[in-house]
């Protein structure tokens, strides 16, 4: 596992934006299809607060995924999550499209993710994370790894540390009686 160092921390401090990758990383990768085709994809509660937490700090979160579900629109839309980018096959030039017409520095940009499609991602951004239970070559191309899975906790764990390293933890956590 990667170590939070001190140059991982000061990058943390610069993201306005966290860009997450859904199958593998904000769900545990597995799709269920029922009979009549229709898609179900688990998602953690404490991974929706986390991402609820981060944007009240003003922290934007997008969803960038190759599939297309139904199941991820409402999801997002339950988490106000306006920017959910679907079909997305070549994430790489993807990121430099938004960067370019958005005007967004890569540095600010943080982005989780969980396979080989999410390397060259990585490759673009200030803060890349790979979860626990990533492929071994995400591991090895991401800044972080995760201490948990994809859909179990990894979202939450990153939200959190996004927060705490902004100095923007302890108004958050005021708001549930926490010192």
């Amino acid at each position: 596992m990667k170590h939070l160092t001190e140059q991982l921390r000061k990058k943390l401090q610069l993201i306005s934006l966290l860009i997450l990758d859904v199958d593998g990383t904000l769900t545990d990768g597995r799709i269920i299809v029922n009979g009549d085709g229709a898609e179900c994809k688990e998602f953690d509660v404490r991974d929706g607060h986390g991402i609820k937490l981060l944007i009240k700090a003003g922290i934007k979160v997008m969803l960038l995924t190759g599939r297309t579900s139904k199941a991820v629109d409402h999801r997002a839309r339950e988490l106000g999550i306006s920017e959910v980018c679907q079909g997305v096959l070549d994430k790489g030039s993807f990121l430099d499209k938004l960067m370019n017409e958005k005007k967004i520095a890569p540095a600010s940009i943080a982005y989780m993710g969980d396979d080989i499609v999410d390397i060259p991602a990585f490759k673009k951004v200030g803060f890349s994370v790979a979860v626990a239970d990533a492929c071994d070559d995400a591991k090895m191309s991401a800044d972080y790894v995760s201490r948990n899975a994809g859909g179990r906790g990894a979202v939450r764990e990153i939200c959190e540390m996004i927060l705490k390293e902004q100095d923007k933890w302890k108004a958050v956590a005021a708001r549930y009686g926490l010192p």
